[in-house]
């Protein structure tokens, strides 16, 4: 079983677009929650989300048409091709390796979708726009990734909702840790969505202006978008070709409670952290930094923020949520946080939770990061991503020794 390391990451983000000035966003607690342009806005209370205005496809895609994809599918492409370049390795190289892509999503081309829904109500199934049909497949998110890099290996996309791109990252994980690959992209991407922003709007899961995880006055997520996509190689591959290093992917967790549809559950949490840990070879008392699931809700925090005291026997080392700053960008959530926490072990920092004012009674025991980045030594992060359906993914990464 090889070692795996992460040497090139690429955020798409609503605070920074490339490693370095996600960075810097986070060490400043950036705030990447604005009122919303993709999609008219003006029927709802509420519409403030995390978009990714500055996002040109066409500047950063060097095979992939913006005319031919949908935006998320261009979101995975992009991320991917920054983490490549970040990485620092020949492209003509990885393209003739044993190279692949493995990318999350919750709501796939959601954009795409409602085109498609508004022209059917307008226009008939005749009246369908057959390119538009072509971009519809949630699976061409790693397709555009494989196809922007001239990947042959797995194209593989997962849609098991929020917590994704940690299921992404553990498959690709497992591909290199057995040797059936050289490299891979992992990561996530989703688009904000009239139908999403709607959908958690009717759950009563959206908050008007702020997401403030952990915060006792916190009243719920919002939405948000962008790519994330981080290069995994063997410790071997990474040493002989002197990359820089971020972090070593330890190993992760996953279990489905599947008790209920959309309410967390807290047991099922606790035993995913614990599975973690034990695939991972480390200890609660080992681990410096949580990135917490994290999304503002009072359901959602209080549960996780109990299993954590649980798992960590009252005394849990700090826990940040990068939501507060991004939104919740939903399939792409885990990798941004995945990415936020290797940069942190590179750089040593934990990044903010902002908007945090009030502390919460009911979890004394949480050190929430509030509001300022805190510079301090990282040696090993636990990356939690919880879904709708019970699906639970940890991944734990820690410094390459």
């Amino acid at each position: 079983m090889r070692r795996v390391v992460i040497t090139g990451v690429g955020p798409v983000s609503s605070i920074g677009i490339g490693a370095a000035a996600y960075s810097v966003a986070l060490q400043a607690g950036a705030n990447g929650v604005s009122p919303i342009a993709g999609f008219d806005s003006s029927g709802f209370p509420y519409y403030m989300a995390g978009e990714v205005h500055e996002f040109r496809p066409e500047r950063m895609l060097r095979r992939l048409s913006a005319d031919e994809w949908g935006r998320t599918s261009l979101f995975a492409a992009a991320a991917a091709r920054l983490a490549v370049a970040d990485a620092g390795i020949d492209e003509d190289e990885l393209a003739a390796a044993r190279a692949g892509s493995s990318m999350g999503t919750t709501g796939g081309e959601s954009q795409v979708l409602e085109r498609l829904t508004d022209q059917s109500l307008t226009a008939g199934f005749d009246g369908l726009d057959a390119g538009l049909v072509r971009q519809v497949s949630s699976a061409r998110l790693s397709h555009a990734v494989n196809r922007e890099l001239r990947l042959t290996g797995d194209a593989v996309t997962l849609s098991t909702a929020c917590s994704a791109s940690n299921y992404a990252l553990g498959y690709a994980y497992d591909l290199i840790r057995t040797d059936e690959a050289d490299y891979m992209l992992a990561g996530g991407a989703d688009s904000v969505g009239r139908w999403s922003h709607a959908g958690f709007y009717r759950l009563g899961a959206l908050t008007e202006k702020a997401c403030s995880p952990f915060d006792k006055n916190r009243s719920g997520i919002i939405t948000g978008e962008g790519g994330a996509a981080l290069f995994l190689e063997s410790l071997e591959s990474a040493q002989a070709r002197g990359a820089r290093i971020y972090a070593e992917v330890l190993g992760y967790g996953l279990n489905c409670d599947a008790t209920h549809m959309v309410a967390p559950d807290r047991d099922s949490i606790a035993a995913c952290m614990r599975l973690a840990h034990r695939n991972a070879g480390t200890a609660p008392a080992d681990v410096d930094y949580i990135c917490a699931h994290g999304t503002g809700t009072p359901a959602n925090d209080l549960v996780e923020a109990g299993a954590v005291v649980e798992v960590f026997d009252g005394n849990p080392p700090p826990i940040s949520s990068t939501k507060s700053m991004l939104g919740h960008t939903m399939g792409a959530a885990s990798a941004l946080g995945a990415i936020a926490s290797a940069l942190g072990i590179a750089e040593s920092f934990i990044p903010p939770t902002i908007n945090y004012n009030t502390p919460d009674p009911q979890m004394p025991e949480i050190d929430p990061v509030p509001n300022q980045a805190r510079r301090t030594e990282v040696r090993i992060a636990q990356v939690n991503g919880f879904a709708f359906g019970g699906n639970n993914a940890i991944v734990m990464l820690g410094r390459a020794a």
